[in-house]
């Protein structure tokens, strides 16, 4: 009978075994035709004749690695780095082998799996704890989870923190990431506005943490005060607010478990942008390209069909909410107004008065009398000062000599023709006032009146006689309707002379009296 070959030398399994013991003490066949016929030393023989059950092997020394070695080097550089970063911020085996395969490596995933297993416990770090949990079942459009998460980023050059904020429908684990410079109140009410509008749609309940901008008080139980703000959200999207048990991160178990995803997948290595505006567009963009993954409890589904499923049970959205938080403020003499440790135009009218400040994610608005009589970009560094030169006119209308040195006018990027002018006429007298009356002048043209302001200034230099008198006629010129286009465009008839008036010099000379026309 012929003997079972072993597809490995170095690996007998036991059905080699069993024929190998079988042969030897049945049919008395020695031991060196049973090396001869399988292939195997005598002593390999000798050893699993006197083997009963399975045959134990001894831990191997070193794995070979025939398609990872020469990656290991990369990999291991990959590592040494991870170990000085905080542990929110390390690799995982699975993003080390996407790395991997851009880098050219087209092994398998298990090889990197084990290499990095082997490379931490060689560096004795601690076994994770874990917990037993009870899995959950939510019906389509009854809830979605919300967490923060700190991240860091590469925003116009500079590595520095952000924050992001989380959304994941409970159902179809569609998900929403959107990144803030901080977790103030107005941020949290502006990532509610932007997941609801990529959602197209509220759920029945959002959970959330205990966190200040949501919660107020915390009380025996579930019993919470929430904030008014943010209740004031929840009403107009007709969701209910519901907060954990404090330290209690699994009763929102699929949002902590994306903030790791998240973070593997998109944070790391950080990404670079040129701003936020730059940033959250990208990452709703990854959002969108994650949902076609499979769904982690639906295998034979993908994330976005179970929320295509999902989204008509959605409460629909009639009106945005304005996000905004409001604090009162007085106004320097200086037409500035404080908030967020940066300073602010506004109009000099409103100067000593009390006004109200809004502040959105990123905007703020400064109201009065139930009016916006300013608006800005908001600037999240410190002790930064923000002006509208414009906020100033009525300033230097009795002040013109604060037009050289005032801040909001040295800090204006006019256009080049209006700063040649400007130039030539702060060196002649009284250059300042002349300059003034022009930007009066801009002014009252409303909106257009900077871009009929620097045509003019063009036409002036052009001209090569550069004074405000000049300036002034070309605006005029530019901006005056003539009566015969407005004429035609009524549709009525322009009336034609009939007899065109001579002129006749010697009729101011009899006036006179005396004859000067020969």
């Amino acid at each position: 009978m012929s003997g079972i070959l072993p597809e490995n030398p170095g690996v007998i399994s036991v059905e080699l075994i069993a024929e190998l013991r079988r042969l030897h003490f049945v049919e008395k066949v020695n031991i060196s035709e049973l090396a001869r016929r399988f292939h195997l030393s005598r002593p390999t023989v000798r050893k699993h004749l006197h083997t009963a059950g399975d045959p134990v092997y001894p831990p191997r020394q070193q794995q070979p690695y025939p398609q990872l070695g020469p990656y290991l080097d990369r990999l291991k550089d990959w590592l040494a780095v991870d170990t000085s970063l905080p542990r929110k911020r390390r690799h995982t085996a699975q993003r080390l082998f996407e790395r991997l395969q851009v880098e050219g490596y087209r092994g398998g995933y298990s090889s990197i799996q084990r290499f990095v297993k082997a490379w931490k416990q060689a560096r004795s770090e601690a076994p994770k704890v874990t917990h037993v949990f009870v899995p959950l079942a939510f019906p389509p459009g009854d809830s979605c989870q919300f967490d923060w998460s700190h991240e860091t980023v590469v925003l116009g050059g500079i590595e520095q923190g952000v924050k992001v904020a989380h959304f994941r429908l409970s159902y179809s684990r569609k998900m929403f990431v959107v990144a803030y410079p901080r977790e103030t109140q107005e941020m949290v009410l502006d990532a509610h506005i932007r997941a609801f509008a990529f959602f197209g749609g509220a759920p029945k309940r959002l959970i959330y943490d205990n966190l200040k901008t949501v919660v107020e008080t915390i009380f025996l139980g579930k019993e919470r005060r929430f904030n008014r703000r943010f209740m004031a959200l929840a009403s107009h999207y007709l969701f209910e607010p519901v907060a954990c048990t404090p330290e209690s991160g699994w009763e929102k178990g699929q949002v902590e478990n994306q903030v790791g995803n998240v973070r593997e997948w998109l944070f790391t290595p950080s990404p670079r942008f040129d701003g936020f505006a730059e940033l959250n567009a990208w990452l709703a963009q990854r959002c969108e390209e994650l949902a076609h993954r499979p769904h982690p409890a639906q295998a034979s589904r993908t994330i976005a069909a179970c929320f295509a499923e999902e989204q008509s049970s959605l409460i629909p959205i009639t009106a945005r909410f304005d996000g905004h938080v409001d604090d009162m403020r007085r106004v320097s003499s200086q037409c500035l107004v404080s908030a967020d440790r940066n300073r602010y135009s506004v109009p000099a009218t409103w100067a000593n008065q009390v006004v109200s400040v809004r502040l959105s994610a990123d905007r703020i608005r400064i109201v009065a009398n139930h009016d916006i009589v300013a608006e800005h970009p908001r600037c999240f560094g410190r002790g930064q000062l923000i002006c509208d030169p414009w906020h100033y006119l009525p300033v230097i209308e009795h002040k013109p000599g604060a037009l050289r040195h005032g801040a909001p006018f040295v800090q204006w990027d006019l256009p080049m023709p209006i700063k040649v002018v400007r130039d030539r006429l702060l060196k002649q007298d009284k250059g300042d006032r002349t300059f003034v009356d022009l930007l009066l002048m801009a002014r009252e043209l409303g909106e257009n009146g900077l871009e009929t302001l620097e045509v003019a200034c063009d036409l002036t230099l052009q001209s090569g006689v550069i004074c405000a008198a000049v300036v002034l006629n070309a605006m005029q010129r530019l901006t005056e309707a003539s009566r015969p286009q407005q004429l035609e465009s009524t549709g009525t008839a322009i009336p034609q002379l009939t007899l065109e008036p001579i002129a006749d010099c010697s009729r101011y000379d009899r006036l006179r009296g005396v004859s000067h026309v020969h």
